[in-house]
């Protein structure tokens, strides 16, 4: 069941954020509930940066409409969920909503967040207000990233302090 985590419970409740990037997906949700979108995730970083914490670091590509969410909205949330759910997490990084109503073609169920949304169905929803936005530079990332980049325009990190948590600790 899906409870309130304190800011304080937050602090003191340890992640495996390695282990849940890759066991477990993620979605970044922006928007409010009547207009958002949502895409799955498979980079991130949760820390502590300029005083605010905790933190969390995420990665989206400007070609993606979530970006349009994150670029107009201060809050998002970054939702994990159960493994059973994987099917409606990948068809959610794969469709855009662009296109149609994918979250209507899921299995979540949308939830309000005040100013943002998350899903009733997610194991933790940590809601977050963006304090940085900005693109990676091309000439200045890792040499592994050169194919990729050459193709596609480079991501945008968005750092957010975490102002609220809800799931199971």
């Amino acid at each position: 069941m899906m409870q309130k985590i304190t800011m304080e419970n937050l602090k003191d409740t340890s992640f495996d954020i390695f282990r849940m990037f890759a066991e477990q997906t993620a979605l970044v949700t922006a928007g409010t509930i009547d207009h958002f979108n949502t895409m799955t995730i498979g980079w991130g970083m949760l820390g502590n940066v300029w005083g605010h914490t905790p933190g969390i670091t995420i990665y989206v590509s400007p070609s993606r409409y979530t970006w349009e969410f994150l670029e107009k909205n201060e809050l998002f949330t970054i939702t994990f969920f159960p493994k059973q759910y994987n099917d409606d997490l990948l068809m959610l990084g794969s469709v855009s909503g662009r296109d149609r109503d994918k979250v209507a073609e899921s299995h979540l169920t949308p939830k309000d967040f005040g100013d943002t949304v998350g899903f009733e169905e997610a194991s933790l929803t940590l809601v977050c207000r963006k304090l940085y936005g900005s693109q990676f530079d091309r000439e200045k990332t890792p040499a592994k990233m050169e194919r990729l980049y050459s193709r596609v325009e480079p991501h945008y990190a968005y750092i957010g302090e975490i102002i609220d948590a809800f799931g199971e600790i």
